[in-house]
C-alpha cells in the first residue's frame, strides 16, 4: 500500500498525518482541459484514490465521478465538500478563488490547494497586481489606470501606439487587447468603458506600454513561504496562425519554452517570484497555491505581463505530462504549508498540446456536435487527448464548449512531440472544428537557429 505523507502547518500548529492512496478522496473543481489534465495526473500518481470533478466533462467522467455543480457556485461546492469531506481539494479556475472559495473551505476545516481571495487579487485585479509589482520592484510594463473613456483617449493620443489595453478584472482571458494603432486602442477602451463588453470587470482599464520580446509562462508552486518554479511553457493566445485574429483562452501550448534560457531562471526567482511573495506577506497576505507569471522575455531580461492565481490553461496540459514527480504529494504539501523540492522533477521529453476549437470560437459557436476518432487518436504513441468543452449525450461524446479538446503528445524533442500531436489531430472529427497549425513553430525556429 502506497501512502501520501505531508506535514500540516495551519494556524501555527504542525502535525504529521498520512493519507493513504487506497482511500484518499480528491476533489478537483472545474470542467475544462486543465481540470481533465489534473485528474489524469492525480489518477496516475495516486492509484486507488477516489477522484471527483465538479462539474467535470466527458474526459473526467472516464476517470472519476462528475458532480453537476458549477465551479462558480461557491455555496453549492462548499455544501458538497462539507458533506463528503475530501482529503484534498484542487481548484482549477480563477473565478471561485477570487470569490473566496479557498477561504470558506479552510474555515470549514478542509484542505485546499489554492490561494485566498486576498491573494487571488493578483489575478482578479490588474491594478492591484501592478501596485504589488511596483512596491516590490518587479520589472513590468509602465501603466496608467482609467475609469473615464475621454481621459483614456487623451492619454492614448499623447502616448501614441503601440499600446496594450487591459480590463482590470476577470474577463475569461479575453480582456487584453494589443493595439498597433491609436484607433485600435480607442476602440478597445470604448468596448470596455462605454459598451461594457466585460461587465464590471471592465469598469477600470489599464493602458500599458507594449513590451517587445517573446512571451513565456512560468508557473510556480507556492507553499506560503517559498516558490518552486515548474517547467517553462509558451501559450498561443491568438485564434489564427501567425498570431493573428482575436485573443482566445489559448489555442495551444508547449513545454519547455526555449526562450526561457537556463541563465534566466535566477532572475525569474530573485527579481519576480520572491519579491512578489515578500510584498504580499508584507501586506499580511499568505499565498498557497499556483502563482502563474506571464512573462515577456525582453532584451533587458524577463518582465511580467500579468500574474494568474491558478494553473494555466492550456499550459497545464503541456506541463503535467512532463512532471515526473507525484502531483498529489506536491499539492497536498503546498496546501499544508511545506513542500519538499524533491517532489518537483521532470521527464526529459518535450510536450506539445494543440487545441481543437468549435467553429466560430472565440465568438458564438455551436454545441452538441458528435466527436469522432477520439479512441483512435488516444491510442497513438505518446498521445493523450484532454477534454475541455465536451459532454456525454445518448452515450456519445459531443461538443459542449468553445475549446473542445487538447490533443497532447510527448516526444524526444519539440519536433517529434509536435508531429505526434498534429497526426492525432487529423484523426479527430466534429462539425466546424478548427485549430492552429503553427503551435510550437517558434520553438522549432529557435532550435534551427
Amino acid at each position: 500500500m502506497r501512502c501520501l505523507q505531508a506535514v500540516e502547518k495551519q494556524d501555527g500548529n504542525s502535525c504529521s498525518r498520512p493519507l493513504c492512496s487506497n482511500n484518499m478522496k480528491i476533489l478537483v473543481i472545474g470542467g475544462g482541459g486543465r481540470e481533465h489534465a489534473l485528474v489524469w495526473k492525480l489518477a496516475r500518481d495516486t492509484p486507488g484514490a477516489h477522484l471527483y470533478c465538479l462539474p467535470g466533462n466527458a474526459g473526467t467522467a472516464a476517470i472519476g465521478v462528475n458532480v453537476p455543480i458549477s465551479a462558480e457556485d461557491v455555496g453549492g461546492l462548499l455544501a458538497w465538500a462539507a458533506r463528503e469531506r475530501p482529503d484534498l481539494t484542487v481548484v482549477g479556475p480563477e473565478a471561485p478563488l477570487c470569490a473566496g472559495l479557498a477561504d470558506r473551505f479552510r474555515a470549514a476545516g478542509l484542505t485546499v490547494f489554492g490561494p485566498s481571495a486576498a491573494a487571488a487579487r493578483i489575478e482578479g485585479s490588474k491594478r492591484f497586481a501592478k501596485e504589488v509589482m511596483h512596491a516590490a520592484g518587479v520589472p513590468t510594463a509602465a501603466a496608467e489606470v482609467f475609469t473615464d473613456s475621454g481621459a483614456a483617449r487623451v492619454f492614448i493620443r499623447k502616448k501614441g501606439a503601440p499600446l496594450v489595453v487591459k480590463a482590470d478584472g476577470l474577463a475569461a482571458g479575453k480582456g487584453v487587447t494589443v493595439c498597433d494603432t491609436i484607433e485600435e486602442a480607442e476602440h478597445a477602451v470604448a468596448e470596455a468603458l462605454d459598451r461594457r463588453a466585460f461587465g464590471d470587470a471592465g469598469c477600470e482599464v489599464l493602458i500599458e506600454e507594449c513590451l517587445v520580446g517573446e512571451e513565456a509562462s512560468v508557473l510556480a508552486l507556492v507553499d506560503g513561504e517559498r516558490a518552486f518554479p515548474l517547467a517553462s511553457a509558451q501559450d498561443h493566445k491568438r485564434a489564427f496562425d501567425g498570431d493573428r485574429g482575436p485573443n482566445t483562452g489559448g489555442m495551444g501550448a508547449y513545454s519547455p519554452a526555449p526562450v526561457v534560457r537556463d541563465e534566466l531562471w535566477p532572475a525569474i526567482r530573485s527579481r519576480i517570484l520572491d519579491p512578489t511573495l515578500a510584498e504580499l506577506r508584507r501586506r499580511g497576505i499568505e499565498y498557497r497555491g499556483i502563482l502563474y507569471a506571464g512573462l515577456m522575455i525582453t532584451a533587458e531580461g524577463p518582465k511580467v505581463l500579468e500574474f494568474n492565481c491558478r494553473f494555466g490553461d492550456p499550459e497545464t496540459q503541456a506541463i503535467l505530462p512532463r512532471w515526473d514527480g507525484d502531483l498529489g504529494v506536491a499539492l497536498l504539501a503546498c496546501a499544508r504549508g511545506r513542500l519538499d523540492p524533491a517532489a518537483v522533477r521532470w521527464r526529459p521529453e518535450a510536450c506539445v498540446s494543440v487545441v481543437l476549437a468549435a467553429g466560430g470560437y472565440p465568438g458564438s459557436y455551436r454545441k452538441g456536435d458528435p466527436i469522432e476518432g477520439l479512441e483512435e487518436a488516444s491510442q497513438m504513441p505518446g498521445v493523450t487527448v484532454f477534454h475541455a468543452g465536451t459532454a456525454i449525450r445518448d452515450g456519445r461524446v459531443v461538443t459542449a464548449g468553445g475549446r473542445v479538446l487538447n490533443v497532447t503528445a510527448l516526444g524526444a524533442d519539440i519536433r517529434e512531440a509536435r508531429d505526434r500531436a498534429y497526426a492525432a489531430v487529423e484523426r479527430i472529427r466534429f462539425a466546424g472544428a478548427h485549430f492552429r497549425r503553427d503551435i510550437a513553430a517558434r520553438a522549432l525556429r529557435a532550435r534551427e537557429s
